[in-house]
């Protein structure tokens, strides 16, 4: 008879705290229809559709109200102006507190990013694991509890600040999907 040890579980983080400052619009970008639904609601449904242990969402600046489905984890992060990866911090937080041994970490701006993307970097076996679209290393990004001290606590590199310093510890996981950010209103009205 063999005995399992605890099931390591991971989470999917989508990153939702910022101002969006670089979007021009009458409101927030993440609340900004795309293709009839809000920037927010595609990412959080392709995060939720990867069925990982636990979906969270880091939120800060606006107040997204009842665009968060019920059953997703909501973190409040009141340092959100220092950066992206203040959000990250909370998110580890919550993740050594619960016990999760690794997270997967996307911005709320990406909503071409798919369930499939979400679910090959979850499973892979890299501390620092990031999707690779057509070569190009980009969110959602794994990260291992053994990196989690060596991410930054304030600014806006999460991640990106490990892969440059450490490129040969990145594992690169090829996805389908586009990994286009949100950013300005020119940014919404191409994608729609």
């Amino acid at each position: 008879m063999t005995t399992e040890g605890p099931r390591e579980t991971t989470a999917a983080v989508v990153l939702a705290a910022g101002a969006g400052s670089r979007f021009r619009g009458s409101e927030h970008k993440l609340v900004a229809e795309l293709r009839g639904r809000p920037v927010l609601a595609h990412a959080l449904d392709a995060a939720i559709a990867a069925r990982l242990d636990e979906t969270i969402v880091v939120v800060g600046a606006v107040d997204f109200g009842d665009l968060i489905p019920a059953g997703v984890t909501v973190l409040e992060n009141p340092d959100w102006a220092s950066g992206q990866a203040t959000s990250v911090q909370v998110a580890i937080a919550h993740a050594r507190r619960v016990g999760h041994a690794a997270v997967v970490v996307a911005p709320g701006d990406q909503p071409f990013v798919g369930v499939e993307a979400w679910r090959a970097v979850a499973a892979s076996s890299g501390d620092l694991a990031m999707a690779s679209f057509d070569g190009r290393l980009r969110p959602p990004t794994r990260l291992g509890a053994s990196i989690w001290d060596d991410l930054p606590t304030v600014g806006d590199d999460g991640a990106r600040v490990l892969s440059r310093s450490r490129p040969e510890g990145v594992t690169a996981v090829v996805c389908e999907g586009n990994p286009v950010d949100i950013d300005t209103v020119e940014d919404l009205a191409r994608w729609n």
